[in-house]
């Protein structure tokens, strides 16, 4: 399963994430002088991102490709905090890419990543982890905000016991 996670984290984040941005560089005539300043965004988009693959493999059992994925819903690490912390991650180091490139076009570029990913999750992922997971993911859905993340990480057991009490 290692060689399977391995791949699919090549062939995707690697893809949009990691090959892509400094080709858009290299093409874009309006990019800049290099600023440091963007390499926190992008080191803190590759952190978040790796955390989460490591997630996906030891938790979830499976891998982020959608031809492999998690055979149980992954609500531990960054998930305890927000629905989607991987793409999150691919944003920020493609956002990093754009801030220490100077590049307009790798800022278009996440802009339209955003945009991409966004609908995947309304119109495919979350219909799917609904049926697959059902009240399990019912349950982390109310609790779990898609994009904004929670201050305090959720719960589920005392999440559930509080929200009795009320």
């Amino acid at each position: 399963m290692f060689l399977r996670a391995l791949l699919a984290f090549l062939a995707l984040p690697g893809l949009f994430a990691f090959l892509l941005p400094p080709v858009i560089t290299y093409l874009d005539p309006w990019r800049g002088q290099m600023w440091a300043g963007g390499y926190p965004v992008l080191v803190a988009g590759a952190l978040a991102l790796l955390w989460c693959v490591r997630d996906f493999y030891v938790s979830g059992k499976g891998t982020l490709a959608p031809w492999d994925p998690p055979k149980r819903l992954v609500v531990v690490g960054l998930y305890r905090h927000v629905r989607n912390p991987m793409y999150i991650g691919v944003l920020l180091l493609v956002l990093g890419w754009a801030l220490v490139t100077c590049s307009p076009l790798v800022g278009v570029y996440t802009a339209v990543l955003a945009v991409f990913f966004h609908l995947r999750v309304v119109t495919h992922e979350e219909p799917w982890l609904s049926r697959q997971f059902r009240s399990q993911w019912t349950e982390y859905a109310a609790a779990v905000p898609r994009w904004m993340p929670r201050v305090t990480p959720w719960n589920a057991v005392s999440d559930t016991k509080s929200q009795s009490k009320k």
